[in-house]
């Protein structure tokens, strides 16, 4: 007997070839390494209690809801009656429905857990699958536990019609509930994500996590092929696919799930956990040098991008993408991240390393899609209580044929207008240009830092020049009439601190707790003053009837 024969005699759920590189797998190996392929990283599906194993800690699961068992509204009947079929899913996986739902913990912290069952029905969204989602996410929101939904489906159970349809409605509805307590809410998305689940309670987490190799998306491929009589592309609806377009935030192998939910729901819960970070070196800004000799040191590009700044500055940066509205602007940095211990929400603008990556991140011009992603940081902050801190380094807004049929002006607005009734502390330093409108939607706050080399200015030297003088030559006079060192900025009282490179750290840890330490409306009520105290004016001839 050849081993290809032996191996066919063997129970059917012992070898499993891989449809990703053809390889057998014996199904311990599968185990050890969570259902994924040791040779190619391919993603099997899991049932809804291996899942659970895997993200919870041993023996810490109890199912709540787990009696709820579908009826038959439509006495419906096909090849087979809809009781028929129900009988047979419940056989085959030994549960009532397609969702498993209850309490756990993850490394000691409980969360409340749901975990759909592709097995049953194809995942399929029908009243129990609706009614169970409401209700730990119910659950959820009296026992203020963060919410964790492992999704796979392939959209609403017709069987039950309309009634299933509904379940759309419903999930949703529970979901607002949770965001309107400020309850955390985690929605991974296993393979696939499609139909009524994808369109519902999926797509609303407050982080959104694609499984690798998942794939997502409202109607599926073939239907989508079939109406529309053309070919789709290669790629379409994956996981990579759905990060490109900002759907989701994150792309993650099934190892790492475990790891990142724990940090996302540390960060997103406010956990504070002990932090060090070194005093302030004593150090003073100079404040003497020339202004353009600032603009060209703020402009060097062997400056800190925002990605060095967060790596040196903080801990646990876990990285956040997209605006969910189909883009997800490289030139914004976005992410949950602790600052001496402190969850906190950091938006940067985003340069390269070197010149491929500053191309790549459009040199950390914002089109309209950086800043909606910026917003959509904003609320999640706000949403949870997270201090947010913003790190300003561009030119400007980007200038382009794009963003203006984007609508960069209103993107810009909507910022401004977001951030100055934000709910929560916003820090914000200009840590190298500080150009413009694109740069003033992100350091709207309640104080405003500045680097020492740092400039803020409402427009570049070089533009202003031309304007004035017809020509870029005279930047550097230019420059200094603009005012825009922060020595400058501060002495006019639009700048709370300006710092050396070197103390950045501490002082923003520093501003950070005396920020917290103001009660949110007086937080509020003081930087809607500040707004308002912004300029200069003569009062002479003034009416005062």
């Amino acid at each position: 007997m050849t081993v290809l024969e032996q191996i066919d005699a063997l129970p059917a759920d012992t070898w499993r070839r891989c449809d990703g590189c053809a390889v057998l797998l014996h199904r311990e190996a599968l185990v050890r390494h969570e259902h994924t392929c040791p040779n190619c990283g391919r993603h099997f599906p899991v049932r809804a209690f291996e899942r659970i194993g895997m993200l919870t800690d041993p023996g810490s699961f109890g199912e709540r809801h787990g009696r709820l068992a579908p009826l038959d509204p439509l006495g419906f009947e096909d090849r087979l009656t809809y009781r028929e079929r129900l009988a047979r899913a419940r056989e085959r996986t030994g549960l009532n429905d397609a969702v498993v739902t209850g309490l756990a913990t993850l490394n000691g912290r409980p969360m409340a857990l749901a975990v759909m069952e592709f097995a049953f029905f194809g995942g399929s969204m029908g009243s129990v699958v609706g009614e169970k989602v409401a209700r730990i996410a119910g659950d959820a929101l009296r026992e203020r536990l963060p919410l964790v939904v492992v999704s796979a489906s392939g959209g609403a159970r017709m069987q039950e019609g309309v009634l299933s349809l509904l379940q759309m409605a419903k999930t949703a509805e529970a979901v607002r509930a949770l965001r309107q307590a400020g309850v955390p809410f985690v929605s991974v998305l296993a393979d696939p994500v499609y139909g009524g689940v994808a369109a519902s309670f999926a797509s609303l987490g407050d982080v959104i996590i694609a499984e690798e190799g998942a794939r997502a998306g409202f109607a599926g491929p073939r239907v989508i092929e079939q109406t529309i009589r053309q070919a789709l592309p290669p790629g379409f609806q994956t996981a990579e696919f759905l990060l490109g377009h900002g759907h989701v935030d994150r792309v993650e192998r099934r190892q790492e799930l475990r790891g990142l939910l724990d940090r996302l729901l540390g960060l997103l819960s406010g956990e504070r956990v002990a932090g060090e970070l070194r005093e302030p070196s004593g150090a003073r800004p100079s404040g003497d040098l020339d202004a353009w000799e600032t603009v060209k040191l703020a402009r060097d590009p062997g400056r800190p991008n925002a990605r060095r700044r967060v790596e040196e500055l903080f801990t646990e940066f876990t990285e956040l993408h997209g605006d969910r509205q189909g883009s997800d602007d490289p030139a914004v940095l976005g992410g949950l991240a602790r600052l001496a211990g402190h969850p906190v929400m950091i938006i940067a603008h985003h340069k390269g390393a070197d010149t491929a990556e500053n191309v790549a991140r459009n040199f950390g011009m914002p089109h309209p899609g950086g800043y909606r992603k910026a917003m959509r940081l904003f609320r999640l902050a706000e949403r949870h209580r997270l201090p947010v801190v913003t790190l300003v380094d561009t030119p400007g807004a980007y200038p382009g044929l794009a963003a203006e049929e984007g609508n960069q002006s209103g993107a810009i607005a909507e910022c401004l207008l977001l951030a100055s009734g934000l709910r929560t502390p916003v820090l914000s330093v200009i840590t190298g240009e500080g150009g413009s409108g694109g740069a003033l939607a992100l350091a709207v706050g309640d104080r405003l830092l500045m680097e020492e080399h740092a400039v803020f200015s409402v427009i570049s030297p070089e533009g202003a020049a031309s304007i004035l003088y017809g020509t870029a030559a005279r930047a550097p006079e230019t420059a200094r009439a603009l005012k825009l060192r922060g020595a400058d900025l501060r002495s006019m009282g639009l700048v709370d601190d300006v710092v050396p490179d070197q103390d950045l750290g501490p002082t923003l840890a520093r501003h950070l707790r005396e920020l917290l330490a103001v009660p949110i409306d007086d937080l509020v009520a003081r930087r809607r003053d500040r707004l308002r105290s912004h300029g200069v004016w003569s009062t002479e001839g003034e009416d005062h009837d």
